[in-house]
């Protein structure tokens, strides 16, 4: 075993690696060693050295949980006004669809988005993002779509990556122009499509603003067609895609994902077979959202069996937005997976941290505890990774690496 660079070793540990063959890749009593940005060695503790390398940091865990920093990896969380009304619009009986058909919805948040200053946008971001952090989240993917034209969709992708930085986290951008229709192109919708390819998204990809493109395929926002336009643009840009997907009803967004090797597609309520069939040849990724199914109310429940038969992997976010799953928790999510969709405690860690760096195009470098990988770590007041699941709000992060460091 080479030691040399290592500079903190954190031992004694219940380390749930995601790797291997065990349940949750648990080694117990287990070891991590870290040399400055990145994962040197992990490994059961009887076979750490019996000195440790001169310099080097050691930490008893003390038998801890140690997991990856958690991944959220669809999050809408730059945005400004509130749609409170609408929760009581819903359980007065109001569908999502006829509260977006009579002016609500994407279109309010838009109107607020617009008129609050990059500054502010950035000051409500950081607090949503700050109650992620502190459920030991360390890379957070961020999506436009509340600009919906050029100077307002790039604010919200700059207010994003300063989101990082003052966080000091990792922020994954993805550009949302094709979320909705903004007022100014009502009954234009090929227009706006227009407007996304030749104007946004090129300014995007030359500004260096953008790490993704997605849209949103559904009957009341964008049709296969148009998604298809955007991403061909973006594809000639040389940028990833993402879907909202099969959310409200079945467009085929998914096997058009699918066609433009996607790193995922996300909701997925309404897939049929031969959409999972075309992401399991793609590889693209299954991000579910159990917090806006929830707040929605809906029924029709993603076909899990289906995605597992497929062995399509199955990644879990937050989906933190203003009007359909405001629920700053990814955590209460995974329990909502379980609870909702019938996934294991396993499955859904598995869902934030190595499916979920896989639907952002970082699973070489994040979402397991592995020689060479980014060591961003969290030690927890549990010991086992069930307990993060199956008791919410109970076991909290008491220490959070990212890249090597303390997070402060």
């Amino acid at each position: 075993m080479d030691t040399s660079g290592w500079t903190r070793v954190i031992r004694n540990a219940s380390v749930a690696s995601g790797a291997g063959s065990a349940a949750y890749g648990l080694i117990a009593p287990g070891a991590v060693a870290i040399a400055g940005e990145h994962i040197a060695w992990a490994g059961p503790d009887a076979e750490l050295p019996a000195r440790p390398p001169a310099g080097a940091r050691v930490e008893d865990a003390k038998g801890a949980l140690l997991t990856p920093g958690l991944i959220d990896c669809h999050t809408h969380l730059v945005w400004a006004g509130s749609r409170h009304r609408e929760f009581e619009q819903r359980l007065a009986g109001a569908s999502y669809a006829d509260i977006a058909k009579a002016g609500g919805g994407i279109a309010s948040t838009v109107k607020a988005t617009r008129a609050a200053n990059e500054d502010k946008l950035l000051a409500l971001a950081v607090k949503r993002a700050s109650r992620l952090v502190a459920e030991g989240v360390t890379t957070i993917e961020i999506k436009s779509g509340y600009g919906l034209d050029l100077a307002n969709e790039l604010k919200l992708l700059r207010a994003a990556r300063a989101v990082g930085e003052r966080l000091g986290i990792t922020v994954r951008t993805t550009l949302l122009a094709a979320h909705a229709v903004p007022p100014e192109y009502q009954g234009r919708a090929d227009d706006y499509i227009r407007c996304v390819c030749d104007e946004i998204l090129p300014a995007a990809a030359a500004a260096g603003l953008a790490d993704a493109v997605d849209a949103f395929c559904e009957t009341i926002a964008f049709t296969p067609a148009q998604v298809e336009r955007v991403f061909t643009r973006a594809r000639e840009l040389g940028l990833a895609v993402k879907l909202h997907a099969e959310q409200l009803s079945n467009q085929h967004g998914a096997a058009l994902a699918a066609r433009h090797n996607a790193l995922s597609a996300d909701h997925l309520e309404h897939v049929d077979e031969a959409g999972v069939r075309a992401m399991a040849a793609s590889g693209t990724v299954a991000v579910l959202l159990p917090a806006a199914f929830y707040f929605l109310r809906e029924t029709q429940l993603p076909p899990i069996e289906l995605l597992h038969r497929h062995r399509v992997p199955i990644a879990i976010a937050s989906d933190l937005n203003p009007g359909s799953a405001p629920i700053a928790s990814l955590l209460l999510n995974l329990n909502m997976a379980c609870t909702l969709f019938r996934m294991t405690p396993e499955e859904t860690l598995a869902g934030v941290t190595r499916h979920a760096a896989a639907a952002l195009g970082l699973a070489a470098e994040r979402g397991s505890i592995e020689a060479g990988k980014i060591a961003d770590l969290v030690l927890w007041d549990a010991e086992h990774p069930a307990e993060l699941v199956a008791q919410y709000g109970m076991a909290r992060p008491t220490r959070i690496l990212r890249s090597g460091k303390d997070l402060s």
